[in-house]
């Protein structure tokens, strides 16, 4: 297939578009007019600038899928209302120009996936959380419900839409766990809060996994959890990291102290509690790579968990 990829050079994107091109998918980046690829990548770019108006409909052409994961990262900075302006125009007006472009090619693509986020559920409790689970009422919340809004306008055009629910993506080398290693690296991590909250997660190899499959299985459409089917309370989280890493957990982390340092993003990102299960992938018969933690820990570590 002829598959165009936002956000190629994120995590998710490089991991996700390293797998695609070893199966022979002729990949296709969808890239800003100041980014630069060298190599073999420079002949497979479809210039777009969502703010400046631009696609590149020419080399988009013939393209049989989109993966979008193009996205400001949540967690860097403070949310100020500039900072949210810029995640809200990033996902929603971004999707929005993608949809409309991709929509105006001789043959629109039949797939189009995007990338979506657990905050879609807000801070749910005890609560075990399905596809079908209404959303929550804060920031996240609201970011990620119209952002799926205008991803699922591909419907218009023909195409299977799939809209991919990310938990805490699990990787040595990029996202939230390297920032979650060093305090443990220096005996000094510990629970958030009070370590109830529940935490959803997913390992990187299966992230790849689930947009592979999300491509490959027609019946793959509408919102679905990318998650594994074992999330943890925090405590649990930070014991079973901590035992990777051959470290002590025993320094937490007050709540009031999180949020002076981090403003109203400790909330949503690190104190709220989500229980997210994958029930569309595990009814389409996806298998997971990960489904244990301490397994989980032990391979994207490196080490015996």
């Amino acid at each position: 297939m002829k598959i165009l990829v936002s956000g190629s050079s994120g995590l998710v994107g490089t991991a996700v578009g390293q797998a695609l091109s070893r199966e022979g998918h002729a990949l296709y980046r969808l890239a800003r007019p100041q980014s630069k690829f060298g190599g073999k990548d420079a002949g497979k770019i479809v210039r777009w600038d969502p703010l400046g108006g631009e696609f590149e409909a020419a080399a988009a052409e013939g393209a049989d899928a989109v993966v979008h994961l193009a996205g400001a990262s949540i967690g860097e900075g403070r949310w100020s209302e500039e900072r949210k302006r810029v995640l809200r125009s990033s996902r929603i007006e971004a999707t929005r120009h993608l949809v409309s472009a991709v929509a105006k090619l001789s043959r629109p693509p039949a797939i189009f996936i995007s990338a979506s986020a657990i905050g879609y559920y807000g801070d749910r409790g005890e609560e075990e959380l399905t596809e079908e689970s209404a959303p929550g009422n804060d920031f996240l919340t609201l970011l990620a419900r119209d952002w799926e809004v205008e991803a699922t306008r591909a419907e218009q055009f023909g195409a299977r839409a799939v809209i991919l629910r990310f938990g805490i993506v699990l990787s040595a080398s990029g996202g939230a766990l390297p920032r979650m290693l060093l305090p443990f690296k220096l005996g000094a991590g510990g629970r958030l809060g009070s370590g109830r909250q529940w935490m959803s997660w997913v390992t990187l190899e299966d992230v790849t996994g689930i947009v592979r499959f999300a491509l490959e299985s027609a019946q793959a459409r509408g919102p679905i959890n990318a998650v594994s089917p074992n999330p943890v309370r925090n405590a649990e989280f930070t014991r079973l990291l901590a035992r990777g890493l051959h470290r002590p957990a025993i320094f937490p982390a007050p709540a009031f102290g999180l949020r002076l340092l981090l403003g109203e993003m400790a909330g949503p990102l690190l104190l709220s509690s989500q229980r997210v299960l994958p029930r569309k992938l595990q009814q389409l018969g996806y298998r997971f790579l990960h489904a244990e933690l301490g397994t989980a820990f032990a391979a994207v570590l490196g080490r015996a968990a």
